[in-house]
């Protein structure tokens, strides 16, 4: 379902990048797909979305309503296209899509550090400073505690992993060792 969900989200996305680019309004649009993304992934909401319980004009309303007005008007009528194809499903992968294009689009990469131990805030600096430089893009990091990797730390910067973490080196080494 992940590969369809993404190939029907695909278009959706593209076209509210293009049309968030041409109107000048990227943060409004990231905004306003990372709230319908939310509405979706809600338990209660899920539910709803692939039930029968509501026809169309019902789900549209339901949606514009808990958007309230953080919805433009290019907002509701992206919600209403999507209830009409019944695509509220693939929300999530539109607002992914989107932050994907718009990285790319302000040269900017997210990435998202796992330690053993808490960064501190030149850690983080000199990490940033050495990813601008091999990447050619502004970094946005990100970054999480993991004790279970013992030291070291794993980085994933979009496509890019790099596991420099000790229990990485010890899993290799045992790999190696045959145990």
């Amino acid at each position: 379902m992940a590969a369809d969900a993404t190939t029907i989200a695909r278009p959706y996305a593209v076209a509210a990048f293009e049309r968030a680019v041409a109107t000048d309004k990227l943060d409004l649009w990231s905004d306003m797909l990372a709230l319908l993304a939310m509405i979706v992934r809600d338990p209660g909401l899920a539910g709803l979305i692939a039930s029968p319980k509501l026809d169309r004009a019902q789900m549209g309303e339901l949606f514009l309503e808990i958007g309230g007005g953080r919805l433009s008007d290019d907002g509701q009528n992206l919600v209403k296209l999507l209830v009409a194809n019944q695509r509220l499903a693939v929300l999530p992968e539109i607002a992914a899509m989107f932050e994907e294009r718009k990285a790319e689009h302000q040269s900017t990469i997210d990435v998202h550090v796992t330690s053993a131990f808490p960064l501190n805030p030149a850690q983080t600096q000199q990490l940033e400073t050495a990813l601008k430089q091999k990447l050619g893009r502004d970094v946005r990091i990100s970054s999480e505690r993991d004790p279970e990797l013992i030291g070291g730390f794993r980085l994933r910067a979009g496509d890019m992993v790099i596991d420099g973490s000790v229990a990485a080196q010890l899993e290799k080494l045992a790999n190696e060792l045959g145990i």
